[in-house]
């Protein structure tokens, strides 16, 4: 392939990458650190395509193949291979929706196995550390309710950032959530949050918004200082600033309280159904792997009580 023939090429996958992230967020409705990670993937499978001469629409078999290879080579960990083919995979389908090119070659790829690894999750008392370390500022008090909403909801922290006000049902003692693909969902919170929430909203959060310089208003449920909506890097941020203050292992992330609170619910009696239900799981086998972790944890009680333990 000539010079020109591959810059026109690499020119035209461009712009379908750009057309096909467009629809990832807009149609499917992925959340921006998704979007944000197959841009990243499909940009590295773009450059790989220039160094090695080839297209990267119409692709082989072998192209591809030698594309894995380079990554092995490389050292990526298996889930990292296995995100990047997922991407291509997108991508690719949606072309052929688009009626631009087949898919034989990227359906004949298969991602590499990935030893299973149970979540993290915290101790009740790492939870209230964390919100202790909440002093009584204006920020302070937002983060507060943050945290304990967090908690009682086992949001992911994309959907606590797209939490509006009027999400909270303070009567019912309830939340609304709107996971993957905007499937709306509704989770019982326990009365400390409400109150929290409630205090934040009524008395916290209309100073915090008066702040704001830009025209228009901020309508997400947490705002910062400046009273501009918080993005889910800015709640990450939030989170990660009290745990480091509370002196929580930093391997302990705002996902990690998404896990206590199914492992929790798990271990207090709840069906695996119901917790598949107020997670947002699509499939109850994503759920599952809580049980595992909850088999897990009483092993490890059995053998420290019991007298053979």
């Amino acid at each position: 392939m000539g010079a020109d023939k591959r810059e026109e090429e690499q020119g035209r996958a461009r712009a379908l990458i750009s057309a096909y992230l467009s629809y990832a967020a807009d149609v499917r409705r992925l959340s921006p650190h998704t979007v944000r990670a197959y841009e990243g993937d499909l940009a590295d499978f773009l450059a790989w395509c220039r160094r090695e001469g080839v297209g990267a629409i119409d692709l082989s078999r072998t192209s591809l193949r030698a594309y894995v290879a380079s990554l092995t080579r490389a050292g990526y960990a298996a889930k990292t291979v296995n995100r990047r083919l997922s991407a291509l995979k997108s991508f690719y389908h949606w072309l052929e929706r688009e009626g631009v090119a087949q898919v034989d070659a990227i359906d004949s790829l298969r991602g590499r196995k990935v030893a299973r690894t149970l979540p993290k999750t915290l101790a009740d008392k790492d939870v209230d550390r964390m919100i202790q370390v909440c002093d009584d500022t204006d920020a302070g008090r937002r983060d507060r309710a943050f945290l304990e909403l967090l908690y009682a909801s086992g949001a992911r922290i994309s959907e606590m950032a797209s939490a509006r006000p009027e999400d909270i049902d303070y009567g019912r003692g309830q939340m609304r959530l709107f996971g993957k693909r905007a499937k709306e969902r509704i989770v019982p919170l326990y009365d400390r949050a409400i109150r929290e929430v409630a205090s934040y909203v009524a008395d916290v959060r209309p100073r915090l918004v008066a702040a704001r310089k830009k025209e228009g208003s901020a309508d997400a449920l947490f705002v910062s200082t400046r009273g501009n909506n918080m993005s889910a890097d800015a709640l990450r941020r939030c989170y990660h600033r009290h745990r480091e203050l509370a002196g929580i292992d930093a391997g302990l992330t705002p996902h990690s309280v998404r896990h206590t609170y199914a492992t929790e619910l798990l271990q207090g009696g709840a069906d695996l159904q119901a917790v598949q239900e107020l997670l947002g799981h699509e499939s109850l086998a994503t759920t599952q792997i809580y049980t595992h972790l909850t088999v897990d944890r009483l092993k490890a009680v059995a053998a420290r009580a019991h007298p053979r333990g």
